[in-house]
């Protein structure tokens, strides 16, 4: 009898149970999280290392991880090249503004087409899915002359009117985000709402905007990276009067040489 029980408790501990995982699980789902860790980690750390070293560590090939003495100079060149925390104020005002006006269009264009019936609604939504569908590269040039026209190149009116109106970057799938997270709403939750006396817009803020939080979420993290990840349309519409870290990264080897010419990284005294 304790033979038998001493083997369901090691059989528990290596294999687990129902309620848990067993050690074998354990080492096998760890393993898994330590190597793709480190794929992702050993990029940063390598860099990060050699951003600490100056050029005697650099070529010295007994000089790995740890450099002889910490080297600052590296990233002093570096924030005045990119002049960052100026253009770092543009890239998150020209960001942050789009992404919140694409947001919330995007939830009120998506509530719409969720909870009410109107003349034509399967045809726009059809036409809605299309300009997602369509290459963006056709569409730059008559957007450049129609921003042209208006007068709102080279200010954030360029990204910010698109994206309020609901024709910002991929915001046709944001859209439909929204449609679904608002069409599993139960629509008595809605009608029980109204009977108590809320309006429609009432109805909107109480009860469907809370049941979205996701897809707010959502929506915000993926429209923020892609405004500040877009470099072709913010050179386009932009020009050079705003500037953001992405394309100041792009120019980093030429405005470095421009303000340093060939001048290599030493150790500063």
């Amino acid at each position: 009898m304790n033979e038998v029980l001493y083997t369901a408790k090691i059989r528990k501990i290596l294999f687990g149970s129902k309620e848990s995982n067993g050690l074998i699980a354990n080492l096998v789902i760890y393993s898994l999280l330590i190597g793709i860790g480190f794929v992702y980690l050993y990029p940063l750390i390598y860099m990060f290392a050699n951003s600490m070293k100056d050029l005697n560590d650099l070529l010295n090939p007994m000089v790995n991880w740890i450099p002889t003495h910490i080297f600052y100079g590296n990233y002093t060149k570096a924030l005045k090249v990119l002049n960052y925390f100026p253009t770092l104020y543009e890239t998150l005002y020209v960001t942050l503004i789009t992404t919140i006006a694409q947001v919330i269009s995007s939830a009120f264009i998506g509530y719409g087409f969720a909870r009410y019936n109107f003349v034509g609604k399967k045809l726009f939504l059809f036409l809605m899915i299309i300009t997602f569908l369509i290459p963006q590269q056709l569409l730059m040039i008559p957007r450049f002359l129609i921003f042209q026209r208006l007068h709102m190149l080279k200010n954030v009116l360029a990204f910010f009117v698109p994206a309020i109106f609901g024709q910002g970057i991929n915001q046709a799938l944001f859209i439909l985000i929204f449609y679904q997270f608002f069409s599993m709403i139960p629509k008595s939750t809605e009608e029980a709402a109204q009977i108590d006396g809320a309006n429609d817009f009432i109805v909107f803020l109480k009860i469907a905007i809370p049941s979205a939080v996701p897809a707010f979420v959502i929506t915000f993290a993926l429209s923020m990276v892609w405004y500040w990840n877009e470099t072709y349309l913010t050179s386009l519409y932009f020009g050079d009067a705003i500037r953001t870290l992405p394309l100041q990264l792009q120019k980093f080897v030429d405005t470095y040489q421009r303000m340093f010419g060939t001048e290599l990284l030493l150790p500063i005294d």
